[in-house]
């Protein structure tokens, strides 16, 4: 089959941890996935080689102009993007009344304003389908608030309004925008966490362990299923029972 013919799924940030497992399940089940990187070309290349149906595909998500582009460029190789996963995300972390602007900024760019831009670009082709799936990664930090967090959050928890804005105006083009709101999950970002301090978390969580990478994407493909068409707008927790909002 030739990759025109098949589902075209772009995940942001898709080299590492929730990403790349994200990726692979997809790809496993017979969606052509587009992963995007800026900096982990070796995680990248590795998870490419690994699936005909993965390739990877380097551009800077918090710069307008450089996703647009290449966002042009993958479409005009593989044809329309149908699903959009924005799981780029990165952390900065420190008390507000020591944090930077450009900390500040940073964050928000990688997080929130990358959304945006691959939203922006990829959603016109989606309308003239008349189908598409948008999902975007927040995490519990954004909806229960986390010290040394305040730009995390921010940024975070900013996407809630930003799906569900999508969800309303796109509702009747068989479009849906959801937010998937993970806890602590098993990936190389918790392993830098102290073992005293991982063990602190896991009794503040009724399931007593950190979730997994593939726990994550089982979520999202249940989502972007064509069958799946009366869940729009919505946030899906997946905590262990840690916050239930």
């Amino acid at each position: 089959m030739d990759k025109k013919d098949k589902n075209i799924v772009l995940v942001t940030g898709g080299a590492r941890g929730i990403g790349k497992s994200i990726c692979s399940l997809l790809a496993s089940n017979g969606y052509f996935v587009v992963c995007n990187y800026i900096n982990s070309k070796k995680d990248a290349d590795e998870l490419a080689s690994a699936s005909d149906n993965i390739v990877s595909r380097k551009f800077d998500v918090s710069n307008y102009e450089d996703t647009s582009q290449s966002i042009q460029a993958i479409e005009d190789e593989f044809g329309s993007i149908s699903i959009l996963i924005n799981n780029a995300g990165i952390t900065k972390d420190r008390f507000i009344h020591k944090m930077s602007l450009i900390e500040w900024d940073d964050v928000l760019k990688a997080n929130l304003y990358s959304a945006f831009n691959c939203t922006r670009n990829i959603l016109p082709n989606m309308r003239k389908a008349n189908f598409g799936r948008i999902i975007c990664l927040s995490s519990v930090n954004a909806l229960k608030g986390q010290i040394g967090q305040a730009n995390y959050c921010a940024s975070k928890s900013a996407l809630s309004g930003f799906i569900k804005a999508i969800a309303l105006e796109n509702a009747s083009k068989n479009i849906t925008a959801n937010l998937v709101a993970p806890g602590y999950i098993d990936t190389d970002m918790t392993k830098d966490i102290s073992k005293e301090i991982c063990d602190d978390i896991k009794t503040k969580i009724p399931m007593n362990r950190f979730g997994k990478p593939n726990e994550i994407a089982e979520t999202i493909l249940f989502l972007i299923n064509k069958t799946t068409t009366y869940i729009t707008g919505e946030t899906i927790s997946i905590n262990g029972g840690m916050y239930m909002n």
